[in-house]
């Protein structure tokens, strides 16, 4: 497969890599395509770079500035004066935004366009029923502006878009709640900040239901546990679908982000002292309100107390709308790349570090096509930005043709501390046994790349 994309787009050299979103993997695949005299024409819905960055502004990343600098990106930079932050530091998704996703995006001299939404992707002329000419005619690249409508002609395309627009409902079948669309008002499905005085008001004193067992929901839990130290009457009911706790907490010193383990060990502590409520085995069915106030009603027919707000941490999904004619081969069950999933598969990893990976596993079946950063493990919950940047490393080399460059691991991952495996919920002794202590490649903890698992 890897030797057929080359000769599609040796056959379309004249054309551009198109690049859709300009967050850090999406900005870091343009460092490399540059890097190799190649063309890319990065496209981001938004209005300014690291538009989904910029919306979990307020939460500090669990890397540190020298763990979330593309080294491609940088030698982009370096021409502008653009001074590297203290690489010991730990950004804020505001930092990471500001300070390093724009400049950069400035940097690309024009290659970014804003307010650009890419809303297909086809092969010229041919539906994905059709075979002919798939390996001989470009991608074309469908997308409304503010103007109106174009259609871009494309040697390849690489899908960095996340998933953050994508959030899982509240609903544990995967589809929202019965009354879950009807309380949007009262749902939210991103990590309040609560630094921000109406956001801080909407929540103080009130009782919170919290959804979730991720490193978001952690970072939910001890922020509001702080704001129930300051504001009396706040309670959180923390809503966890597995049977136990389990590892939820992870790693604490064993994890090789120290961040990332102090998180844990900083929510374990909210939960101890007291303004927290766990509930464990609640997979919810059912929002009902009554009066004011929200009912939530589990699968086995529980209800809690009635809560003022609910906040939905459950992951996220990828957007494949609009790849629909194009030819994909993802995993049934994640929606991830087919290579990639079985090591990165939640039912069966919690811990170490998945293999370093590109070109190879991320290739489908369109030739041209790649899926990558958040969008490339589908619903898997665990990503680095440093496993993103390996991957459009290995992507932009396969393009240019230089397939050794392609097939080359230059990434060493840091482990999570957590051994078990994570997504048999229904068996509180399945982390006992087995899990992924003993397998080859298992997957990092923690997203630090296009959403606020990020931390």
């Amino acid at each position: 497969m890897e030797t057929l994309v080359v000769e599609v787009l040796m056959g379309t050299s004249g054309l551009p890599v198109v690049v859709v979103g300009a967050g850090p993997v999406g900005l870091a695949a343009a460092a490399h395509l540059i890097g190799r005299g190649l063309d890319p024409l990065v496209l981001e819905a938004g209005a300014r770079a690291g538009a989904h960055v910029r919306e979990w502004h307020a939460v500090r990343l669990f890397s540190r500035w020298a763990e979330v600098v593309d080294p491609a990106a940088e030698k982009v930079l370096a021409p502008t004066g653009w001074r590297h932050p203290d690489p010991d530091s730990y950004p804020t998704g505001q930092d990471w935004a500001e300070r390093y996703l724009q400049p950069l995006a400035d940097a690309l001299d024009g290659r970014v366009r804003y307010g650009a939404r890419v809303v297909g992707v086809a092969r010229r002329g041919r539906d994905r029923v059709v075979d002919a000419g798939r390996d001989t005619e470009p991608l074309t690249v469908h997308v409304e502006t503010a103007t109106g409508e174009e259609r871009i002609a494309a040697r390849a395309v690489v899908d960095a878009s996340g998933t953050w627009a994508s959030p899982n409902p509240l609903g544990a079948d995967g589809l929202p709640a019965i009354g879950e669309k009807a309380a949007r008002d009262r749902i939210a499905y991103q990590v309040p900040d609560l630094a921000e005085p109406v956001t801080r008001a909407r929540y103080a004193g009130k009782r919170v239901a919290v959804a979730g067992s991720g490193h978001s929901a952690l970072t939910a839990l001890v922020a509001f546990a702080d704001l129930a130290r300051e504001a009396p009457g706040t309670h959180v009911d923390w809503l966890v679908r597995r049977g136990q706790v389990g590892d939820t907490f992870g790693g604490g010193d064993a994890d090789q982000l120290p961040a990332r383990g102090a998180l844990g060990t900083r929510a374990a502590a909210a939960v101890e002292a007291g303004h927290i409520s766990t509930v464990t085995g609640f997979r919810t069915a059912v929002v009902e309100p009554v009066g004011e106030r929200l009912v939530l009603e589990s699968l086995d027919g529980r209800r809690l107390r009635p809560v003022d707000e609910v906040v939905v941490l459950t992951g996220f999904r990828p957007d494949l709308s609009w790849l629909s004619e194009v030819r994909l081969d993802l995993d049934p069950t994640l929606q991830a790349a087919q290579e990639l999933a079985p090591l990165i598969d939640p039912n069966v990893h919690s811990c170490g570090t998945v293999h370093p990976h590109g070109a190879r596993e991320l290739a489908q079946p369109e030739p041209g096509v790649f899926l990558v950063g958040m969008k490339s493990y589908g619903r898997a919950p665990t990503f680095l930005a440093m496993t993103g940047y390996e991957q459009v490393r290995s992507i932009a080399a396969a393009i240019d043709g230089d397939q050794e460059a392609a097939e080359r691991v230059e990434l060493v991952l840091p482990e999570t501390g957590v051994c078990g495996g994570a997504g048999v919920f229904d068996d509180p002794d399945s982390s006992a046994e087995g899990g992924c202590c003993g397998a080859a490649a298992e997957p990092v903890g923690i997203s630090l790349g296009s959403r606020p698992a990020a931390r």
